[in-house]
């Protein structure tokens, strides 16, 4: 079961039991043309996301092996995937790497281009129903597959004692090994995101009615 870290006060040794563990790191994506508020608090997340990561390895030791969606290779070509994909969680990567932790290829290649394509087709606007749903009983068994190819993975790589951090979207559906110890990294700022994008959401529900209702008077 997942620990949530920001609900954590100064956790002693004591607290974690001897095993693998895994570190759990929400994955918040950048994206062009939102406000500066925005942009403020995303950067915020990953800066306490960095902290909160330094506070659990003082305890629980260093990283071995970092994991990440949509990266299937290792090494070099696997640092200049993420760096293209997550500046922030290539920067928390990068500065493992440098006390010898490795970062792993998480995904399959081919499960993740397959799983890619199905969605990009649900995405098009499809019209007729048998279409729809054979194309979406082939993308919830790829993406089945590829959650447990994902699972497999952190379990063939991560050693006996080791330390891992895993970087997802809270909304994956990957069953971790039940003997890894799993840490649910959640700083404050992650609230406060969601906070953010519900009102801009209701904001934008908003608006239509305003413009049906705004500009008659009456008479």
């Amino acid at each position: 079961m997942a620990e949530e870290l920001g609900k954590i006060q100064k956790p002693s040794v004591e607290d974690f039991k001897k095993g693998r563990k895994l570190i759990f790191i929400p994955v918040i994506y950048p994206a062009e043309g939102l406000p500066e508020d925005y942009v403020q608090r995303f950067n915020r997340y990953w800066e306490q996301v960095e902290k909160q990561i330094a506070d659990l390895t003082s305890k629980l030791g260093q990283i071995n092996a970092i994991y990440h969606e949509l990266i299937a290779v290792t090494g070099k070509d696997g640092i200049k995937s993420l760096k293209e994909l997550n500046k922030q969680g290539c920067k928390i990567a990068e500065a493992c790497i440098t006390k010898k932790a490795r970062l792993e290829a998480l995904e399959d290649a081919d499960l993740l281009t397959e799983f890619m394509d199905w969605s990009r087709c649900l995405m098009i606007g499809l019209q007729n129903p048998k279409v729809i749903s054979r194309i979406y009983e082939s993308y919830a068994e790829t993406s089945k597959k590829r959650n447990e190819a994902m699972a497999r993975k952190i379990d063939n790589t991560l050693k006996k004692e080791e330390i891992g951090i895993v970087m997802m979207r809270e909304s994956h559906q990957v069953q971790f090994p039940a003997d890894i110890q799993v840490f649910y990294v959640s700083p404050p700022a992650l609230d406060d995101i969601k906070r953010w994008i519900r009102d801009r959401e209701q904001k934008l529900e908003e608006k239509p009615e305003e413009k049906k209702t705004g500009g008659k008077k009456d008479v």
